[in-house]
């Protein structure tokens, strides 16, 4: 089941290289990078050029064990459309009902944005698989601590928003599960093997962060 599969690969590497801006022509290689990074959850933003193009043609590079999906998802018609393409995952910046039911009516993986309390129980009831904590800019470890202390323990709370290698420790100390990657891993105009590297070095922080606990 994807659900299943999802929490296996997202609990052995938890991090989600949300790839903004990217288009079919410039993914070339940068999935088999971020693939031999160990980084096998992928996002496309829609707001990327030709954003379902991507998605569509991530599959074969990424490895077979890859989840890819879109970003950036504000409208339930929306996710028939990531359906149609193979993608798997689909994020949102915020909680909106409808895109969690749909997505979950379809079979897809449903990790919506959220800030409060109240957003993270009502997406939870709408029935998201994991929470997309953002921005991280206005969630501090502490703040993650507290929600932490309340949310069901199986929550996967992801990070999302401004997330460096240095920052990492203190929100898995706090109970975060992992992290969304953007800016910092990949902006336009990147090559593959620069992304690949700036991969590398998230992963080995990551390990690092979690053998430090």
């Amino acid at each position: 089941m994807p659900v299943a599969r999802f929490h296996q690969l997202f609990d052995e590497m938890p991090l989600v290289a949300i790839l903004r801006g990217i288009t079919p022509a410039t993914a070339r290689g940068i999935d088999v990078e971020l693939h031999l990074a160990g980084i096998i959850l992928l996002e496309v933003p829609l707001n990327s050029p030709e954003a379902l193009h991507t998605i569509a043609g991530f599959g074969a590079g990424a490895g077979t064990d890859a989840m890819v999906g879109a970003g950036t998802v504000l409208d339930p018609a929306m996710v028939d459309e990531i359906a149609f393409c193979k993608g798997t995952l689909v994020v949102s910046p915020n909680f909106n009902e409808a895109v969690v039911r749909r997505t979950k009516a379809k079979g897809l993986i449903s990790l919506p944005g959220v800030a409060t309390p109240s957003e993270a129980f009502a997406a939870l009831a709408a029935g998201a698989d994991g929470l997309k904590l953002f921005p991280a800019e206005m969630i501090p470890p502490a703040a993650v601590k507290a929600m932490r202390a309340v949310l069901p323990k199986a929550t996967r709370l992801i990070i999302v928003g401004g997330v460096t290698p240095q920052s990492m420790r203190d929100y898995l100390a706090a109970g975060a599960n992992g992290f969304g990657i953007g800016g910092s891993l990949y902006k336009p105009g990147d090559s593959a093997q620069a992304v690949g590297e700036k991969a590398r070095g998230f992963v080995a922080a990551l390990r690092a962060a979690r053998a430090a606990l």
